[in-house]
């Protein structure tokens, strides 16, 4: 690849984008890698440190039920699954959920084709433990406040988010990806979501980059009577 010619992901961004369709990439791009013409370029044999990091110490309730939010080929979910959580994991692409179903055939996890900027309704306020990782960040900055709403709509009273996401000092203007600010990161607090720790952490490649490691709560309902 040269500097004339964008990535896969770039170039099937500016075309979605061009007709308006902010998620219209994703689809796209799995079907390139199925046909293996292009490559997935978050995809990885192993799941994202952070989350591991953080959930080999994490306190989560008795049947937790957990939502993995943009899955792709199911890495992080089946890691989750692992701990003994109730593990749901959607994506967009009907192609990254068949390549899930395929990669771990005898799997606990559900895995759905879903939206986030659209998820089901019966998914509203259903988990105990959502898990975003670098999703919000691949969508243009147009839509993410409806993302990180979605996000929000999707924890359960006295429920756990864990946001992780590349570092961006201002607010990106190209992409993908397009990486959020400590601000991004603050808004996904509301009334009813605190946020009770963030982090600035190195990735583990020779990139110098860092990512944020974010947790948020939503408090338990208040006891009837």
């Amino acid at each position: 690849m040269t500097d004339a010619q964008p990535s896969a992901d770039r170039r099937l961004a500016a075309q979605a984008l061009a007709a308006n369709d902010p998620t219209g990439w994703f689809e796209p791009l799995y079907a390139e890698a199925a046909a293996g013409t292009s490559v997935v370029p978050w995809d990885r044999d192993v799941p994202n440190p952070l989350l591991v990091d953080w959930l080999r110490t994490a306190t989560l309730p008795q049947g937790a039920r957990a939502v993995v939010i943009g899955c792709g080929y199911g890495i992080d979910a089946e890691f989750v699954a692992s701990q003994g959580i109730r593990t749901t994991a959607f994506d967009i692409s009907p192609t990254a959920i068949r390549g899930a179903r395929a990669r771990f055939p005898h799997s606990p996890v559900t895995y759905k084709v879903a939206d986030l900027l659209h998820p089901p309704p019966t998914w509203r306020h259903a988990f105990d433990l959502v898990i975003e990782s670098i999703t919000v960040q691949s969508l243009p900055l147009d839509v993410r406040t409806h993302a990180i709403t979605g996000i929000r709509d999707l924890l359960a009273p006295d429920a756990t988010l864990l946001v992780i996401s590349d570092i961006s000092q201002t607010p990106a203007t190209t992409g993908p990806p397009w990486p959020l600010t400590r601000a991004d990161i603050d808004s996904f607090t509301a009334p009813d979501l605190t946020l009770v720790r963030v982090e600035t952490i190195s990735r583990a490649d020779a990139s110098g980059l860092h990512r944020w490691r974010a947790e948020f709560h939503r408090p338990p309902q208040p006891a009837a009577g």
